[in-house]
């Protein structure tokens, strides 16, 4: 299978029809006109099929499939995998809100992230959330302290640092010693023991992630091995641990040349018997295999120029709109929204974005077929960390958000105004007044 045959199996719905790519069953040049572009197009029949298949992968043991918020937190986003009985993993005060918003059950809700405020705290205990994944000492105190001021126990699982490493870019690895996440392992018993004695606390897990877009199984079995022993010395000791979250991290395929992921048929089967004999429910928080490549960036071109050593296409869309390639040095296949002919030359491009920064590139030395300004460009694989990580940039209002469900599609973020976005803007009285 070759990398862009990767990219077009039967969990995408981003398809050419009568030489036209369409959204499941939507011209995407149709949302073009309608909507503008830059905009983020994304597939319902993607969403439900990549959950499902994850889901599906662990038949036959308690789960819960706690999707990660941060990927794609549009409400209609959260709203549709919520249909499905998925649970969220937040990070903050407003992705829990979005999450109630959108109708997941708090049972359902885990609260992650190394910075929690006290209150973002509160609002985790009076929504009656699953459990909060600590990920320090002076974040336990703390928690301990707001529950016993509402009179409750905050339900806990400490987010342990396995050093083991895994991710595909050192920006996305999670799992080492020397990143900001999780208890040392080498104090994790420790603080158990120091949280059993908390009247605020009451403990029920134990919580391990290693990174994001994880290509290899090695990486997870080795966690998995070294969290599996740890529950069995905390039971031990006394502690009541009834559940296992790994996490995330289970890569997608990009387009490019790296090695294509797991499935999660593989991963589930993994999983499952490298945990028969832990008696837990496991949990676990995707967010970028199932929202990855339910989602495209469309764009137009602006215009094609031709520089001293290479030519560069300049779109409309821009690092603020989709940030991972000047983030992460990321890779998002591209294609034209209009099927190329087969008389139609190759040409390299770098294509680019108006922002006045050289890092707002999103490819070099690309070869796509000779565009030409008003032609449509996808960029694949957009789905997770591209709306969500928008900014407004050079004053570029928000990219819009659809979400196409068979022949139909909604606007589901619309495009903010520059007239919205000064609104929020205040002078003060030293300025005004003058």
């Amino acid at each position: 299978m070759t990398a862009l045959e990767a990219l077009t199996d039967p969990m995408r719905h981003f398809t050419f029809e009568n030489g036209e790519m369409y959204a499941e069953g939507v011209p995407l040049r149709d949302i073009a006109d309608a909507v503008g572009t830059p905009c983020y197009v994304y597939s319902t029949a993607t969403f439900e099929r990549h959950y499902k298949v994850f889901d599906d992968a662990f038949k036959g043991r308690k789960v819960l499939v706690a999707y990660s918020v941060k990927a794609n937190s549009n409400i209609a986003v959260l709203a549709t995998l919520a249909k499905l009985g998925a649970g969220a993993d937040v990070v903050s005060g407003g992705e829990l809100q979005r999450a109630l918003v959108a109708g997941i059950v708090p049972a359902k809700i885990v609260f992650s992230g190394v910075g929690k405020t006290r209150t973002e705290m509160r609002a985790g205990l009076e929504a009656g959330i699953r459990v909060f994944n600590v990920e320090s000492e002076p974040e336990l105190l703390a928690l301990n302290e707001v529950a016993l001021d509402m009179g409750v126990q905050a339900p806990v699982a400490f987010r342990v640092n396995p050093d083991v490493t895994a991710g595909g870019h050192e920006k996305i690895s999670t799992g080492k010693a020397e990143n900001k996440f999780g208890v040392a392992w080498s104090h994790a018993e420790t603080a158990y023991q120091d949280a059993a004695a908390l009247p605020g606390i009451n403990i029920v897990g134990v919580d391990v992630h290693i990174g994001s877009q994880i290509d290899s199984l090695a990486p997870f079995e080795a966690a998995i091995n070294k969290v599996g022993a740890l529950i069995k010395r905390l039971r031990a000791s006394g502690h009541t641990i009834e559940s296992f979250d790994i996490g995330g991290g289970l890569g997608i395929p990009y387009g490019d040349n790296t090695p294509a992921p797991p499935l999660p048929s593989a991963y589930g089967e993994l999983v499952k018997r490298l945990t028969a004999d832990l008696d837990v429910e496991m949990i676990f928080e995707p967010g970028r295999m199932i929202a990855g490549n339910a989602g495209v960036l469309l764009t137009e071109v602006l215009y094609v120029k031709d520089g001293e050593d290479r030519n560069f296409l300049i779109v409309d869309a821009a690092m603020n709109d989709l940030i991972r390639p000047a983030l992460y040095d990321a890779f998002h296949d591209m294609e034209p929204v209009k099927a190329p002919g087969p008389s139609l030359r190759e040409m390299l491009y770098d294509v680019v974005g108006p922002i006045c920064e050289s890092g707002d590139t999103f490819a070099k030395r690309r070869t796509l077929p000779e565009m030409q300004s008003g032609d449509l460009l996808v960029m694949h694989s957009a789905g997770a960390y591209g709306a969500s990580q928008s900014s407004q940039y050079n004053t570029r209002p928000l990219v819009p958000e659809v979400l196409v469900k068979g022949d139909k599609f909604a606007i589901i973020r619309k495009r903010p105004s520059v007239e919205d976005i000064l609104k929020a803007e205040t002078l003060p009285d030293w300025i005004s007044g003058a």
